[in-house]
């Protein structure tokens, strides 16, 4: 009945560690697939995180903070857009600004507004999101095997993560079952056909940005009022890495990528949980070594499978028009 439990509730941690990966992935994909580089991932997520929390504090809404966090991520996208796709700047360094610049500016502003060095003011309760219990779900809790999956592994969770999700097959049926799904993998393959076919590059790629940059503010603002009750310093912590991981290990196909997600979100929840627990036979491991479980796993996953994995033709390369 113990070993039972544990991995219910190594499950249902596996699927909220996993939430901010996902938007996150699915973000990238948007970006790369429309042939732009992305591992700005990183500071835009740490960018939401901060508004949301600064928006909701100050406004009184975690809806607020969410909208906020959306409008800022959309124009760190635009503005990525505007380095690499219209005046044809390296989109790498265009990336490594973003992120710099929001791991500097977010705990300037925490310093300036809120007096407190890379922090924001803890969100009341009315100010926060929290889980949400699904009908039944302590009625059935006490059914054998499936009372707890319902009521522990599907219920329970903030609204971000059944979101995320309802998101992953909701991106597959865009890019892979719409027309603006076509032209977005075209541009990204073959810019220079879509151009004679009389579809813009450029907006094509502007579009994809923008769903970017709406799906990227989720997963910041679900580490700032949701999961914790304020920002503090660059506390995105490499998620935007994992997931631009996540994608090429995926892929870049959004079924495989949360796939990955999901492998690196039940690293990271099995790594809490072995922290302070001695292993039969080698004995306490060092928390450190620990704690780098997950990205250890993520260098071996990308060393054994990323040379597999086939990027978009035209990705990194900005769209020269012939004349």
């Amino acid at each position: 009945m113990e070993i039972s439990t544990d991995i219910i509730s190594l499950v249902s941690a596996t699927l909220r560690i996993s939430t901010p990966l996902v938007f996150a992935a699915m973000a990238g994909l948007f970006a790369e697939r429309s042939g732009v580089i992305d591992f700005g991932l990183e500071g835009k997520m740490l960018a939401a995180a901060f508004v949301a929390a600064s928006g909701a504090h100050i406004f009184g809404s975690e809806w607020y903070g969410l909208g906020l966090a959306i409008v800022c991520c959309v124009a760190l996208s635009m503005l990525h857009g505007f380095a690499s796709v219209t005046h044809k700047g390296d989109q790498v360094v265009s990336c490594v600004a973003i992120n710099i610049l929001m791991i500097g500016l977010t705990t300037a502003l925490a310093a300036a507004w809120f007096g407190q060095q890379g922090l924001t003011p803890t969100l009341t309760d009315d100010r926060r999101f929290f889980e949400i219990t699904l009908p039944f779900a302590d009625a059935v809790s006490g059914v054998p095997l499936l009372g707890p999956i319902y009521s522990e592994i599907i219920s329970g969770h903030y609204i971000f993560v059944y979101i995320a999700y309802i998101f992953v097959p909701c991106v597959y049926w865009v890019v892979f079952k719409t027309r603006f799904g076509l032209r977005l993998r075209a541009v990204g393959e073959n810019p220079s056909a879509v151009d004679t076919a009389g579809i813009s590059v450029e907006l094509t790629r502007y579009k994809a940005l923008a769903v970017n940059g709406v799906l990227v503010a989720f997963a910041g603002a679900y580490l700032s009022t949701a999961i914790n009750a304020n920002f503090f310093r660059e506390m995105s912590a490499g998620r935007g890495y994992l997931a631009l991981a996540a994608l090429i290990f995926g892929k870049w196909h959004p079924k495989t990528a949360l796939i990955a997600c999901l492998l690196f979100g039940f690293a990271d929840a099995l790594q809490i949980r072995l922290q302070g627990v001695p292993i039969p036979g080698i004995g306490l491991i060092p928390v450190q070594f620990i704690q780098a479980t997950p990205y250890v796993l993520t260098v071996v996953l990308l060393a054994g499978f990323v040379g597999k994995a086939i990027a978009p033709g035209a990705i990194g390369q900005p769209y020269i028009k012939e004349r």
